[in-house]
């Protein structure tokens, strides 16, 4: 039998498909290391996605929460001025003698709104503040704040401070940084 190009391509052919008829098991291996390296990769970085937004969450809500009590304030400019809005850091709520809220809403003069408004907003602060009733929807986790009211010859000047704890975030977020309380300032003129 006469020994052709032909013949030699097909027993060339026929070795090399027997070579690569399937994976070894140490490809097979390698493989699934690289794919489970990938997917811790993803983990982590939805693990620090989901604290960062957590994060973006609560520093909006506290943002809202400083212009909810602003916008109250300037609804009820008299009592503003006369600085009946102003509250330390630390200051419990305050359940007021009149509620004024539907369909309740027994508040005659703007003192006691004033005072529902500074109960309602400490109210919505802190989250973790056992009281009833129960903390508001979006307080904050140990949540505080305090409003100062400044005036300079005809302008009234308000700061409000927000504060809170956003430990959780931050400890995934800033590694080693030191463990301090969130604070954002809203400074305006009445």
């Amino acid at each position: 039998m006469p020994v052709t190009a032909m013949t030699i391509l097909k027993h060339k052919s026929q070795q090399s498909a027997a070579r690569s008829a399937g994976f070894t098991l140490v490809e097979v291996l390698v493989s699934l290391v690289i794919l489970s390296i990938g997917l811790l990769g993803i983990a982590k970085l939805m693990l620090l996605s989901s604290h960062a937004n957590d994060s973006a969450y609560l520093r909006s809500q506290a943002t809202a929460l400083a212009y909810e009590i602003l916008d109250n304030m300037r609804a009820n400019r008299v009592e503003a001025i006369a600085q009946n809005y102003d509250t330390p850091l630390g200051a419990a709520p305050v359940l007021p003698a009149v509620l004024c809220t539907p369909p309740l809403a027994t508040c005659t003069t703007a003192n006691q709104v004033t005072k529902y408004d500074i109960y309602e907003w400490r109210l919505r602060l802190n989250a973790n503040r056992a009281v009833v009733p129960p903390a508001l929807p979006g307080a904050l986790p140990n949540g505080d704040g305090r409003v100062a009211t400044v005036i300079v010859g005809a302008q009234t000047q308000v700061t409000i401070t927000v504060q809170w704890d956003d430990s959780v975030a931050q400890n995934t977020l800033n590694v080693g940084a030191p463990n301090a309380p969130q604070v954002i300032t809203l400074e305006t003129v009445l």
